[in-house]
C-alpha cells in the first residue's frame, strides 16, 4: 500500500569531515533531500554546495537542532507527507530509512493521528558508544515518560520519520536538542502513535565524528525542558494542554 510521500531533512552545524558522505548516501533513497545548515562556521557549505539533487537552506546564525528541524519541516511539508531526519555525524546508514518506513502501519494514511516513528538505535552498550549518549539515552527516556510522552527505548535517537504537517501543527517551543524530547511528550499529550523500529548505530573507533551536545549546558537545558513538561501534566488538565499544545 502506498504510505505517501517521503523527503529527508539533515541538519548540519559544523560537520564538514562527514556531510558530504551523509548527503551523497542518502541521495541513494531517491528521495527529496533539504540540508539545513545552521549558521556553519566551518567548510560544511563548501563541501555541499555543488552537490546535485539537494536542496540547501542557510541559517544566518546557529539557532540550535530544532530550529533546523522546524525549517525542514517548512521546506518539505510542501512536497511530502513524512520528512526522515538524519544526523549528519555519521551514525546512522540512510538505508535504514526503510526500515523506518516498514514499520509505518499500510493504514497510517487515513488515520486522525498518524505515528511518529523512532530508529532504535542497537548495541549501545559497547565500549566504543560515548557515555553521554548511553547515559542520556537512559536519562531521558524516563523523564519523557514522566512528562506524559511514551514508554520508547530511546528517545535521544535523532533518526525519525515525522508526519507532516501534524507535527508542524504541535506547539513545540524547543530550537535546540530538546526540541526532539518535547515532541514526544506532546505526542504522548494529544495521543500520536509512536512507533519504535531497530536501526545499527556506527561510534567506530577512529572515525571523525563531532557531536555538539554539551553535557553539562544541555544537561541544565533538558533538566528545564522536562521539568516545565512535567508541571503542565501535574497542574494542567489534558484538555487544556492539548489546546496549549496547538498552534493557533
Amino acid at each position: 500500500m502506498n504510505k505517501g510521500r517521503f523527503a529527508v531533512i539533515i541538519p548540519v552545524y559544523n560537520h564538514e569531515q562527514r556531510v558530504a558522505d551523509v548527503v551523497r548516501n542518502t541521495l541513494k533513497l531517491g528521495f527529496p533531500v533539504f540540508v539545513v545548515d545552521d549558521g556553519s562556521t566551518d567548510a560544511t557549505y563548501d563541501k555541499i554546495r555543488n552537490m546535485a539533487g539537494i536542496s540547501i537552506i542557510r541559517h544566518d546564525r546557529n539557532r540550535g537542532k530544532g530550529a533546523a528541524i522546524k525549517t525542514g519541516f517548512a521546506a518539505a511539508a510542501g512536497i511530502s507527507d513524512w520528512a526522515i531526519t538524519i544526523d549528519a555525524d555519521g551514525q546512522h546508514d540512510p538505508d535504514n530509512a526503510l526500515t523506518l518506513i516498514h514499520a509505518i502501519p499500510d493504514a497510517a494514511m487515513h488515520a486522525n493521528r498518524r505515528p511518529i516513528i523512532i530508529g532504535m538505535r542497537e548495541n549501545m552498550a559497547g565500549d566504543d558508544v560515548p557515555w553521554t549518549s548511553s547515559f542520556g539515552r537512559e536519562f531521558s527516556n524516563f523523564w519523557v515518560r514522566a512528562s506524559g510522552g511514551p514508554a520508547i527505548k530511546d528517545s535521544q535517537s535523532g533518526f525519525r520519520i515525522y508526519p507532516l504537517p501534524q507535527c508542524m501543527l504541535l506547539n513545540i517551543r524547543a530550537n535546540r536538542f530538546q526540541f526532539e524530547v518535547e515532541m514526544l511528550a506532546k505526542a504522548g499529550w494529544n495521543r500520536f502513535p509512536v512507533i519504535e523500529a531497530p536501526i545499527s548505530v556506527s561510534y567506530t573507533p577512529g572515525t571523525p565524528r563531532i557531536s555538539h551536545f554539551r553535557p553539562f549546558i544541555d544537561f541544565v537545558r533538558n533538566s528545564g525542558t522536562f521539568m516545565w513538561l512535567i508541571f503542565q501534566r501535574i497542574l494542567i488538565p489534558i484538555y487544556i494542554r492539548r489546546k496549549m499544545s496547538y498552534k493557533k
